[in-house]
């Protein structure tokens, strides 16, 4: 072979392997694209009926609240579809928030409905920057329920609300017939005061910033799904459900300036957080899956049963995006609070490809990681 041939054979495959780097790039490109082109379409539900997998929290959710509950009820203090409403009220700001608990079994390790109706909407009501005040606490009891476990529910509910420093200051009861209930659903709201300057929300987060969670991921919803006993599988494993909001203070107080966005990780886990936080702000997060802290039990769980720990609710740990140069006293902040002892930062904000969040994978490789349409596992709380 000639100099001449060796130099022609060269460069053909120069031109090849520039080509497929090419083809590779614009099938990226496209698939970018038509991921764009879908989340820019207006929300539709195409269902002619409720499925499970609208309560989910993930893609049949959003849809459900975006097309029918925001279309119906639009206005400027609901659509930023944040964990509560804050308003003015006179020189005041409040915060506002409600949920419903329908979490089976009622009774589990580590807390029960009670704790859980209670620290989710005071954890609601933390990670809007608010001090948790007052609650209330609405009750749909079905024919047949043993009295002496609803008196476990609020001894529950009045220890949660104890260790939060809020009171139960209203409520209502409601009584279905038997079969038309599944024993006890609890319906808490939740009032607090924001005493303190930040501006937070999930659109706020900016390139350059740093994701943090304050612990280990992914307990209630193993614990809660370990606890029907449908499974044959034994982990020694406790629900995480605990109030965020001395965690929050400390974290604000800590770094008064530099807290984006502050989140609790329930239904849909961290990856549904991080999605929404990357679509409202149209900012991409970059996560390295090496750094996002899980007990060995709930990722033997997981791999058992085929979930995703990112996706896996939580009821006492929370997302929070702050500025790249106040990571290390968030973080700081975070691990002297005894329930941020396993904080982490688990990732960065990037400005590209916006809108969406990136997993580096422990294999050197990168995927998407996108919001579930449906819920692995139903009932959490």
């Amino acid at each position: 072979m000639t100099e001449i041939d060796r130099t022609a054979g060269w460069a053909e495959a120069a031109v090849r392997e520039h080509a497929a780097e090419n083809a590779a790039a614009s099938r990226e490109e496209q698939v970018l694209e038509r991921i764009d082109r879908a989340r820019r379409r207006k929300a539709r539900v195409k269902e002619e009926h409720i499925t499970m997998a609208h309560g989910s929290g993930g893609k049949a959710t959003q849809t459900l609240v975006e097309a029918v509950f925001l279309e119906a009820f639009r206005n400027p203090l609901l659509e930023p579809l944040e964990d509560g409403a804050v308003f003015g009220v006179g020189s005041s700001r409040l915060a506002f928030t409600t949920d419903s608990y329908v979490v089976s079994p009622l009774f589990f390790p580590g807390g029960d409905i009670g704790d859980l109706a209670v620290n989710g909407t005071v954890n609601d009501l933390a990670v809007c920057g608010a001090r948790p005040l007052y609650l209330s606490a609405g009750f749909v009891l079905e024919e047949g329920f043993p009295v002496e476990d609803l008196r476990r529910v609020t001894a529950s509910m009045a220890r949660a609300a104890d260790a939060a420093g809020v009171s139960v200051v209203t409520g209502d009861t409601k009584v279905v017939q038997r079969g038309k209930a599944d024993g006890c659903y609890v319906n808490t709201a939740g009032v607090g005061l924001l005493d303190r300057p930040a501006d937070l929300g999930v659109a706020r987060a900016r390139p350059g910033d740093a994701v943090v969670v304050s612990g280990p991921i992914g307990e209630h919803g193993v614990t809660i799904m370990l606890a029907r006993g449908e499974l044959d599988i034994e982990a020694d494993l406790t629900s995480d459900t605990a109030p965020l909001n001395g965690l929050t203070a400390a974290l604000l107080d800590a770094s008064p300036t530099g807290v984006r966005c502050m989140r609790d990780a329930t239904r849909g886990g961290v990856a549904t957080i991080l999605n929404e936080i990357a679509r409202a702000s149209g900012v991409a997060v970059v996560v390295d899956e090496d750094a996002v802290p899980v007990r060995p039990a709930v990722r033997g769980a997981c791999e058992l049963l085929g979930i995703d720990p990112l996706y896996v609710a939580c009821e006492g740990r929370m997302v929070t995006v702050v500025a790249g140069p106040a990571a290390g006293t968030a973080l700081a902040a975070l691990r002297a609070h005894p329930l941020g002892e396993g904080a982490a930062v688990i990732g960065h904000v990037k400005d590209d490809p916006p809108g969406l969040v990136l997993l580096r994978t422990a294999f050197g490789g990168t995927r998407i990681v996108d919001v579930l349409v449906g819920d692995p596992l139903p009932r959490i709380c």
